[in-house]
């Protein structure tokens, strides 16, 4: 039975170029809307940037631009991933857009009448990077976990504070009525615990004199929106929210993907807020590990960033997909280097199904009068099963299972030799072969869909295709 299924990405920030962890998110991502696509759902899949906030306003700076044309040119470059990566995305959104902002504003509005934003002056150690408060309890001799080298900043001044510390038993409550809210079930316990130590009340406003790069707190024109606070309500805003309630209520809840440092805001401070206004919690959140460079976390003073571009134009976008699809591993970090990618791509794709492909093709082509017969989707359930539970790289292992059965199946069965002696067998050997690939080609379309697509042509043509992979 179809359904509405609503998806989206975290929201990157547009104070670099776009690198392979960006990629990783949206790719995989893509999988999943396509796979449900496919499967008969209608499909809502969100993604764009996050432009505010001090780091990104602090790059503006950096760069001698209007922060407003800075995050523009870079918009657009986040934006270009949909060719480069082959995305199916239906929407892009800015957190500069206008109805987002107004989505923000009236998101404020609602938390504010319902008594839980107030006003303080306070002292905290703040890490740019993260675009977070950083606790005594949660610092790595003095520095923030995730960004050592980088010094934090002690802020004193008068903000509004967001009642967190209102939703500990309502968050515990929520986490035990939905046991599979964030996956893996281990980022699961981690926010569980983070939520039983007790929560405190975090800053949702910057002094607009020091900060002036945010959306603007309604009704006082000194302190504009934390970049947190305004970011995450873009998952409601894209799907019409407050505006156009029956199109919220067609597609939400939604099922987020992030990176393993966003559980905290994802799935606690983003849930608070959510029921602050009186809305539904996310349907779930997957959270991925992070992708480090031959050992060495991705870095631009060390130099070791890698643009997902300069990959696709040496070795096209579904060598890429593939890569980060199978051999990244969806939950735990996992590390990248160009020489392992080769590797992969000359095993897997140049002398696996790009091979695999050219000698069934050749088979058909020379000895079948016309196009095989193909029955209807042939996909097995264990495939569905697992991009249902979001296991994109065992279901990649799935695919080439029978990519290798079936090369197995052609050495033994020898189909080439078999239509010299009995061409009647011989002939049923190749459409057998040529139907399974085209199975295969099925599998493939929410993975690789160009290469899919090329399969699946070839097959329908009765006629070769040219080759899929060129080894490098």
């Amino acid at each position: 039975m179809s359904k509405n299924f609503y998806l989206t990405t975290t929201l990157p920030y547009v104070n670099a170029d776009p690198h392979l962890g960006a990629a990783y998110e949206f790719v995989t991502a893509d999988i999943v809307a396509r796979h449900r696509r496919l499967v008969g759902d209608s499909v809502f899949f969100n993604t764009g940037v996050d432009e505010h906030g001090q780091k990104v306003y602090t790059k503006a700076l950096e760069a001698k631009q209007d922060p407003q044309k800075y995050t523009d040119e870079y918009a657009e470059r986040f934006r270009k991933l949909k060719d480069t990566l082959n995305l199916s995305y239906d929407n892009f959104i800015r957190t500069t857009d206008e109805n987002h902002k107004k989505a923000a504003q009236e998101f404020w509005k609602q938390s504010l009448a319902n008594g839980d934003i107030y006003k303080k002056l306070y002292k905290t150690k703040y890490c740019v990077n993260c675009e977070l408060e950083r606790t005594d309890s949660e610092l790595v001799d003095g520095c923030c976990p995730e960004h050592p080298d980088k010094e934090l900043e002690i802020t004193e001044e008068e903000n509004y504070f967001f009642k967190f510390s209102n939703y500990g038993d309502k968050l515990l409550k929520l986490y035990k009525e939905k046991p599979d809210l964030v996956i893996p079930d281990f980022r699961f316990n981690e926010i569980i615990k983070f939520v039983e130590r007790g929560l405190e009340d975090f800053s949702i406003s910057r002094l607009k004199s020091k900060m002036p790069w945010g959306v603007e707190v309604p009704d006082d024109d000194e302190h504009v929106m934390y970049v947190w606070f305004d970011a995450l309500v873009n998952y409601i805003s894209a799907i019409g929210w407050p505006e156009d309630l029956d199109k919220f209520k067609t597609w939400w809840p939604v099922t987020q993907f992030a990176g393993k440092d966003q559980v905290r805001q994802q799935a606690a401070m983003w849930q608070a807020m959510l029921m602050s206004v009186e809305l539904p919690p996310s349907e779930q959140i997957v959270i991925h590990g992070f992708i480090t460079i031959d050992g060495a976390k991705m870095s631009k003073s060390v130099g070791n960033v890698i643009n997902p571009e300069d990959i696709v134009k040496e070795y096209g976008v579904d060598a890429l997909r593939y890569y980060l699809a199978r051999h990244i591993h969806p939950f735990e970090d996992s590390d990248f280097g160009m020489e392992k990618f080769k590797e992969a791509y000359n095993a897997n794709l140049a002398n696996g199904i790009g091979n695999l492909t050219a000698r069934i093709m050749k088979l058909a082509e020379t000895h079948l009068d016309k196009p095989v017969e193909l029955p209807d989707n042939t996909i097995p359930q264990e495939f569905k099963d697992l991009l249902d539970n979001f296991e994109v790289s065992k279901v990649c292992d799935l695919v080439w299972e029978h990519i290798g059965d079936l090369d197995g199946y052609i050495q033994t069965e020898k189909p080439f030799n078999v239509i010299k002696e009995d061409k009647e067998k011989g002939i049923e050997i190749i459409k057998n072969i040529t139907i399974k690939l085209y199975t295969i080609a099925q599998m493939l379309e929410p993975i690789l869909p160009e290469t899919s697509e090329k399969i699946k042509e070839a097959v329908k043509a009765n006629k070769m295709p040219e080759t899929l992979f060129e080894r490098k």
